[in-house]
């Protein structure tokens, strides 16, 4: 049924004659202030207080970690700056001292040791020489002795004797500056004996010292006054590069020497008379070049006022 034909009920009809005949009680009792239910459980502030002690407690603690934590850094700082001050002092006496005094100093630290323990042993009544034998091996003595008496023939052959004396001291420097590729010269040793062993002319021959080694007969590697095969070997370009270098620094030496006889300067123009004036000139330009050079390029264009 629609709500506009609903039948009035007897209790709807005294509560419109009563609204009729006086104010409407329900309004009032609206307009009265309500009381809240009381309920059994807490109240919400007695359930936070806990939770804020609890994040004042874990703020607190934060505080004092990261205090720690950058005392600790202001500790390591300190140290850090203390320990690089000292290097840097350290660093700068070092630059300081001249290390040609240190190795004087040191040498004739050793020398006075030296002279301190033969004399201790002269007092004692001891071999000096046997008794200073005692730390080392005969090895390493012998090596000493080899080294001392190398020392003294080098020291007696310094003096020019004549051309063939200094082409044999040319010589042994090449030597000595020479490296041997002994990896491939085991390989081309062990060609040849297979291929000789193969062709059947391998040959057993005994050296000076007792040793046997095998020799093929043609000479192709072993080559003797009679081998011819050493016109058919063609060297690596390694090897070709390493020749052309050194005779290029050869030449480079013997042009340098032929300039010094000759009075002549890798720096250039020749602005001195003598060595001494050289000198001079030297100490002059270390000193006043980087002030000069404006003016000495305007002297050379010709511009110069």
């Amino acid at each position: 049924m629609p709500p506009a034909k609903k039948r009035k009920t007897r209790a709807a009809a005294e509560r419109a004659e009563k609204s009729n005949d006086g104010p409407d009680i329900s309004k009032a009792d609206s307009a009265l202030p309500q009381q809240e239910p009381v309920s059994a459980a807490p109240t919400t502030p007695t359930q936070t207080e806990p939770s804020s002690a609890s994040s004042a407690a874990d703020a607190a603690a934060k505080a004092k970690e990261r205090a720690e934590r950058f005392k600790a850094l202001q500790a390591r700082a300190k140290t850090g700056a203390q320990k690089n001050l000292k290097e840097a002092t350290l660093e700068s006496q070092r630059l300081a001292t001249d290390p040609n005094l240190l190795t004087s100093l040191n040498r004739k630290a050793t020398i006075a040791q030296h002279n301190l323990m033969k004399a201790d042993a002269e007092v004692a009544g001891e071999d000096f020489e046997r008794k200073r034998a005692w730390d080392w091996t005969i090895d390493e003595s012998e090596k000493w002795d080899k080294r001392l008496k190398k020392k003294d023939a080098h020291r007696d052959d310094q003096a020019f004797q004549d051309y063939r004396q200094d082409s044999r001291k040319v010589y042994k420097r090449q030597l000595r500056n020479l490296k041997p590729d002994m990896d491939n010269y085991e390989k081309e040793k062990m060609k040849a004996v297979e291929k000789a062993a193969a062709s059947g002319g391998l040959e057993i021959v005994e050296t000076d010292d007792g040793e046997l080694v095998a020799v093929d007969k043609d000479g192709t590697f072993y080559s003797t006054a009679d081998s011819t095969g050493f016109v058919e070997h063609k060297p690596p370009k390694d090897a070709i590069d390493r020749l052309v270098k050194d005779l290029q620094q050869a030449e480079e030496a013997r042009l340098k020497k032929r300039r010094e006889r000759m009075g002549q300067s890798d720096d250039g123009d020749v602005t001195y008379i003598n060595e001494k004036n050289k000198t001079f000139n030297q100490k002059l330009a270390r000193f006043y070049n980087k002030y000069t050079a404006e003016i000495r390029d305007s002297f050379e264009r010709g511009t110069m006022i």
